[in-house]
């Protein structure tokens, strides 16, 4: 028993000591007083509004101030003099914010702490980026020609060139220029969509887009009072129409020479109202930078008709950055026997197309050697009708013939909205379809339940509230079976036609029409 009651004992007075010690240790570290402040922990550098850097930081104890040192290195090395220094920032002033830094520049920033009779941290430090600036002025559209620009940006801001592309022009920026915060660019191409850059040495100070007019010296212009119908009627073939901006009222206009017409002012597009386009004689045509609206066309036909039967082709059509809305029946018909060498449609905006009566693009009895479909919105259009419809009819009267089919980078919402609605409605004996990186968002429509249908690749499509496409049950259906999506594009205002996507994946892939990617 005495053996048991030792080592207990031992033990029990062990541990009123042991506690007694370490009380005294506590006391000792609290009191302790160092010689130099701790350094600062957690220092973070984030950029905002492009050349602003916001810092944050812990506090350090009995720390009275803060130094601040930012060097232009992108280093922690810290070489060299700094290009900004804060001598005395308040723990109250946390997080600090310092402007007025040089735009995509690697910078670098250390920190310390200082106080009242103690010795200074030792430094903390970070690096960051800052963003491109952006300090130019929108371009004022009467300072825009065929050939020349006048870019503007604040008064008595420097830099060194202003850079343009394509074609890699290099302006260089005057004194006489910055003093003024306006430079004049001369020798540039007629309709060319360029990119400006404004640059101080190797930083980017501003970047804007604009698109140069016609070259009215080699198109005809047009005004709102002429009698366009008679015009275009009439015209040569090879001749370009320059449209001024306004609005042209007319109906049925024939077309049978092949002529290209073009709104002179990108930016302000004219607009043609209750205009239906036949073709005939095998014309071709080329719309560019237009407004077609159907509202009180004189039949509620189509926009577009092949209206002449022909054993030769039909020379090429081309409808790019132009907005079409408000047809009847549809939007490009062909229900004659017409070859027609190439249809292109890229970077149009296409809403509030019925299809009473017609489907969106119908093609009955003739087809196209390439058919592309590229960078397009459609929108509230085909609710009641197939999209792309080309029945064997083509084959037949043009038998021998492939017929290959692009479809890719648009954005559809709202369409065919109904379950027997076909987006490929596809029958000709010889094709072969392309369809990648669409949305495909509010519709209860499917692909197609034709056998004849012939898709070549499909890839990297997105459906957003649309099952049918990859889920349709419907006897005979093509549902997209490789690597699509189901994402939600995140809209910004679809009821106002405003289609800019938010959603982060969707972007980076490059899935839809790409003006709404940026």
């Amino acid at each position: 028993m005495k053996n048991i009651i030792k080592p207990i004992l031992l033990l029990f007075f062990s541990s009123i000591l042991l506690l007694g010690c370490n009380k005294d240790l506590d006391e000792k570290i609290t009191s302790v007083d160092f010689s130099r402040l701790f350094s600062p922990t957690n220092l973070t550098a984030v950029v905002v509004n492009k050349t602003s850097v916001r810092l944050t930081w812990v506090k350090v104890n009995k720390a009275d101030s803060y130094v601040i040192e930012i060097f232009d290195n992108g280093d922690l090395n810290f070489s060299g003099t700094p290009v900004k220094t804060i001598e005395k920032v308040n723990p109250d002033e946390i997080p600090y914010t310092i402007t007025g830094l040089a735009g995509e520049t690697n910078f670098s920033v250390r920190l310390k702490a200082k106080g009242t009779s103690v010795e200074d941290s030792k430094w903390s430090g970070a690096t960051f980026k800052t963003d491109a600036e952006q300090i130019f002025r929108p371009v004022d559209l009467n300072e825009i020609t065929a050939n020349q620009v006048i870019l503007r940006w604040p008064a008595g801001e420097t830099a060194t060139q202003i850079v343009l592309q394509p074609g890699n022009i290099i302006h260089t920026v005057t004194a006489t220029e910055i003093a003024a915060g306006a430079a004049t660019i001369k020798g540039l191409t007629p309709e060319t969509n360029y990119t400006a850059k404004l640059m101080k040495n190797t930083s980017t100070r501003g970047t804007i887009t604009f698109t140069t007019l016609i070259d009215l010296g080699g198109a005809i212009r047009v005004d709102p009072t002429d009698d366009l119908a008679t015009i275009l009627s009439t015209a040569n073939a090879g001749d370009i129409f320059a449209l001024m901006p306004g609005t042209y009222n007319t109906q049925d206009i024939v077309i049978s020479k092949s002529i290209s017409i073009k709104g002179a002012r990108p930016a302000d597009k004219p607009v043609l109202t209750g205009t239906i386009f036949r073709l005939v004689n095998g014309a071709g045509i080329e719309f560019k930078d237009l407004i077609l609206d159907g509202t009180g066309s004189k039949d509620g036909n189509q926009a577009i008709i092949y209206d002449a039967d022909l054993t030769t082709p039909y020379a090429p059509f081309k409808m790019e950055d132009c907005t079409i809305r408000n047809y009847v029946k549809g939007l490009y018909y062909v229900n004659k026997k017409a070859l027609i060498q190439s249809v292109l449609f890229k970077g149009n905006i296409i809403f509030n197309i019925e299809c009473n009566g017609g489907d969106f693009i119908d093609f009955r009895t003739g087809l196209a050697t390439t058919f592309d479909f590229i960078n397009n919105t459609v929108y509230n259009s085909a609710l009641a009708r197939d999209f792309f419809r080309m029945d064997a009819g083509g084959s037949t009267n043009f038998p021998g013939i492939k017929s290959v089919i692009t479809i890719n980078n648009n954005t559809f919402n709202n369409i065919c909205n109904g379950s027997s609605r076909r987006v490929l409605y596809i029958r000709l004996s010889s094709h072969e379809i392309t369809f990648n990186k669409n949305i495909l968002s509010n519709t209860d429509g499917y692909y197609t339940n034709q056998a004849a249908t012939t898709i070549k690749e499909m890839s990297k499509n997105n459906y957003f509230n649309a099952p049918n496409f990859t889920g349709s049950t419907v006897s005979g259906s093509k549902n997209d079976t490789g690597d699509f999506t189901k994402l939600d594009p995140g809209y910004a205002n679809p009821g106002a036609g405003i289609f800019t996507v938010s959603n982060i994946d969707l972007k980076s892939a490059g899935v839809g029409d790409p003006r709404w990617l940026q």
